[in-house]
């Protein structure tokens, strides 16, 4: 196995199987080193959590600390990272961490989400309408969709998009950009956050950034920099997480056949197929780190006080003590007798505030295509699809076609 540097891309000795299927050295590691250690993208090596009960567990302790910052910590990537900003919420641990979440948990229910699934829908249509019979599902689409969403609840203008893009790519998906790159893509995108939030002060409306500055918990509100890093938060993961997400799913439903056959001929089951989905494909991206900050014992072996370590979501999620025969994508997976949650938002304290506009995105982007695309094929050979090589993996490119007479035509 190579453990050769990667400043900004992949792990270099964990390597996914054929069609993006989790990487085969994670059943090796279930058995034989469930806490093994691996070498991040920076070149730092920590242990890997890849059991479903140690990654619960992990994620779920008081002793599991965000707060990387100390001199020496072994990081993810090389350079300026997210791990660095203390006013991220992702970073920060109780107290302060309970009381961000607090505040803001109102503007994340399902029952703030929901209203907005029409429209959702609805830009999954025109998005559909303006393309042809033969289009990049994931530049026509799977980018377009969320980018357009998030556009819309932050009331940025449209023409801003390509900013989003632009610098998502930098930090998530390519492994191209040099640390001073992204050094500056990073502070640019922080401006752009702070000024989006100051226009917003100077012209209240009513969009999720104003739903933001107004959230409270009886008197206590967001600091400007929390605020700032919300946005920034949002854009990358509500962009970026969530297109990952509509892609990789895609291209799994087309790697199945019968069970698109299925949901073309029943599109109420889109809901519980996304649940697999997210199981099987999510996250795109694994969790952050955590520092141990007592001796911690898990059901997989021990962590000394001191240890960084890093849960692996995708390898809990394919657990077979938690999931029969989880090599096996079955969209009825969790109709009638739901099997453990899987952990594809992650699980504990730091859960993802977002899951519920993720999953609406993620369901009316499939439901949109179940129904108007009925025919959707790719028009290249699954194993020449193209996948990004940064932190996120997700087709870069992923030809589709329908027939023109609604019939499906030939490869």
């Amino acid at each position: 196995m190579t453990t050769e540097r990667d400043p900004n891309g992949t792990w270099p000795d964990i390597v996914p199987g054929p069609l993006a299927t989790p990487p085969p050295e994670f059943a090796r590691r279930r058995e034989s080193g469930p806490l093994e250690p691996a070498t991040m993208p920076s070149g730092d090596r920590v242990p890997v959590a890849v059991r479903y009960e140690d990654v619960r567990a992990l994620l779920a302790s008081p002793t599991s600390s965000r707060n990387l910052r100390l001199p020496g910590l072994p990081r993810l990537v090389s350079g300026i990272g997210i791990d660095d900003d203390p006013d991220a919420l992702i970073n920060q641990d109780p107290p302060e961490h309970t009381r961000y979440r607090r505040i803001m948990h109102g503007t994340f229910t399902p029952r703030q989400i929901e209203p907005w699934r029409p429209r959702i829908a609805k830009i999954a249509q025109e998005l559909l309408d303006g393309l042809g019979d033969d289009f990049d599902l994931v530049q026509g689409y799977a980018l377009r969709l969320p980018g357009h969403v998030i556009c819309e609840m932050l009331g940025v203008p449209m023409e801003h998009y390509e900013r989003f893009v632009r610098w998502t790519d930098m930090f998530l998906t390519t492994s191209t950009a040099t640390e001073q790159a992204r050094y500056k893509g990073y502070t640019d995108f922080m401006a752009y956050a702070a000024e989006l939030v100051a226009q917003h002060r100077a012209e209240p409306g009513g969009d999720l950034i104003d739903l933001l500055i107004q959230a409270r918990d009886e008197d206590d509100r967001l600091s400007e920099g929390e605020l700032v890093n919300t946005v920034f938060s949002l854009i990358t993961a509500g962009h970026e997480t969530t297109a990952s997400m509509i892609a990789r799913g895609v291209f799994r439903l087309l790697l199945h056949p019968g069970q698109w056959a299925e949901l073309v001929e029943d599109p109420t089951l889109t809901a519980t197929a996304v649940e697999e989905i997210l199981r099987f494909d999510g996250p795109p991206a694994s969790a952050f780190m955590r520092r141990i900050t007592e001796d911690t014992d898990l059901p997989g072996g021990s962590l000394s006080a001191g240890t960084v370590v890093m849960p692996n979501l995708n390898a809990a999620n394919h657990d077979p003590r938690a999931f029969p025969e989880p090599g096996r994508f079955d969209i009825h997976r969790f109709t009638d007798h739901p099997p453990n949650p899987h952990v594809a938002f992650g699980y504990g304290p730091h859960r993802c505030l977002a899951a519920s506009l993720a999953r609406v995105e993620l369901t009316e982007a499939i439901r949109a295509l179940v129904t108007q695309r009925p025919t959707l094929r790719l028009t290249v050979s699954p194993e020449s699809v193209t996948w990004t090589d940064g932190l996120v993996l997700r087709p870069a490119v992923m030809p589709v076609a329908t027939g023109a007479d609604g019939r499906s035509q030939p490869r």
